[in-house]
């Protein structure tokens, strides 16, 4: 048994406590809160923070290359396919192979763009994360897909029957976030667009980056053609672990990507070169070339612990500090983004200067970030009580300054 495996079950099954968390789950992160001790880190959402053992994962697969040399693609494929089954668990996805590792969200979105051979037409909405956004407008720019943005209401938020009207009598594809990035914003109902575009003959593509890891998501039930995401933030999988979901009805052999290469054949280590390119079965037609094979190792105790404690359980805990975190702000006046029921797992905060706060915050030792007017706060199972409250007492007094 792992060391994550006996700190939760030392927790047992009851719901998650700051008293049980610091003396079970703290330990497992020693070295980052060693490190970090004396500032308060509230940029969760941003960068997840990694256990102790993610070091020692990563020096076991490049153990594995100086004690086997090339022999150790043995171990680097079961590392491979480690990952794509933990995704899939989180996901509730019924098959391994309709998950297909990425070094980023943005590589799997190309990887649905170029399955289509004409120029398609795009919905997507002003609120996708940058990558996202600055690779649909380079598409657009150079005249592969047409782009119709959507856009929030005043006050921000995003809503789906202004998706629908923008997608009008033709689409091809909706790509849109289940969370928004800026404003954590939670879209709710999107098995209802899905259900809605595909009758409309679109495919659909949801970023669930600011999702899974944060509250349940049942891929399949969503209905959704396409997924992206990463381990990046709440999977503590640091960059280069990210992943494109097939649905199952698009594993059948009918959908291929110009984003390829060898692992992506039906035998790579074959090395067979038919005339006539032959992909391999299932989702391992996405595969594609050598990719960098540390980021599995990196990603595998993030996945681990977050499997272990039940992303459940962690919604609940988090809907806790964010409830407290939002209450002793609005006792501040401090106006947040959005409710606590339509919400990922950050705190966003409107302001002019929200950059500069965070600058402010920085300086008196609490780690936050800013995202286009918004300050983002984002607590974790490593904060405390005594920590959101010291974090709105410097934001008190630096708001003041303004």
């Amino acid at each position: 048994m792992s060391e994550i495996e006996q700190a939760v079950r030392a927790l047992g099954v009851e719901p998650l406590t700051e008293a049980g968390l610091i003396h079970h789950i703290h330990p497992l992160f020693s070295r980052v809160l060693r490190h970090s001790a004396g500032e308060i880190y509230l940029a969760n959402h941003s960068l997840g923070r990694p256990l102790d053992r993610t070091a020692q994962d990563v020096a076991t697969g490049l153990d594995g290359w100086y004690q086997r040399l090339d022999e150790v693609w043995e171990d680097w494929q079961e590392a491979i396919q480690t990952f794509r089954e933990r995704v899939a668990q989180l996901l509730q996805a019924s098959r391994p192979d309709s998950i297909a590792p990425k070094t980023s969200a943005g590589q799997a979105l190309r990887a649905v763009l170029n399955c289509y051979d004409q120029k398609i037409r795009v919905i997507t909405t002003r609120g996708e994360f940058n990558s996202i956004d600055f690779i649909l407008k380079v598409y657009a720019q150079r005249d592969r897909i047409a782009l119709t943005f959507v856009e929030p209401d005043q006050e921000g938020h995003y809503h789906l029957e202004d998706v629908l009207t923008a997608m009008g009598e033709h689409t091809d594809l909706v790509v849109i976030s289940m969370v928004m990035f800026v404003t954590g914003q939670r879209l709710a109902d999107l098995q209802q667009l899905t259900r809605a575009a595909q009758e409309r003959g679109a495919r659909v593509l949801v970023d669930l980056y600011h999702a899974v890891g944060v509250f349940p998501v049942e891929v399949e039930a969503l209905g959704a053609d396409f997924a992206i995401g990463g381990c990046y933030k709440y999977l503590r999988g640091g960059p280069g672990a990210c992943w494109l979901y097939l649905h199952p009805r698009h594993l059948d052999g009918s959908l291929v990507s110009l984003d390829t290469g060898w692992f992506a054949q039906e035998a790579p280590f074959a090395f067979q070169r038919p005339s006539s390119p032959r992909f391999a079965r299932g989702g391992n037609a996405f595969l594609e070339s050598t990719t960098a094979i540390l980021p599995f190792y990196q990603a595998r105790a993030g996945l681990d612990l977050t499997l272990a404690l039940g992303v459940e359980r962690l919604r609940t805990y988090s809907l806790a500090q964010l409830s407290c975190l939002r209450g002793r702000l609005a006792g501040h006046a401090i106006k947040v983004f959005g409710s606590l029921i339509d919400c990922g797992a950050f705190v966003a905060i409107p302001h002019p200067e929200a950059a500069k706060l965070s600058q402010r915050l920085a300086a008196q030792g609490v780690r936050t970030d800013a995202r286009e007017g918004y300050l983002r706060l984002g607590p974790d199972i490593l904060n405390t009580e005594e920590e959101l409250d010291t974090v709105v007492d410097r934001l008190v007094t630096v708001w003041e300054g303004f």
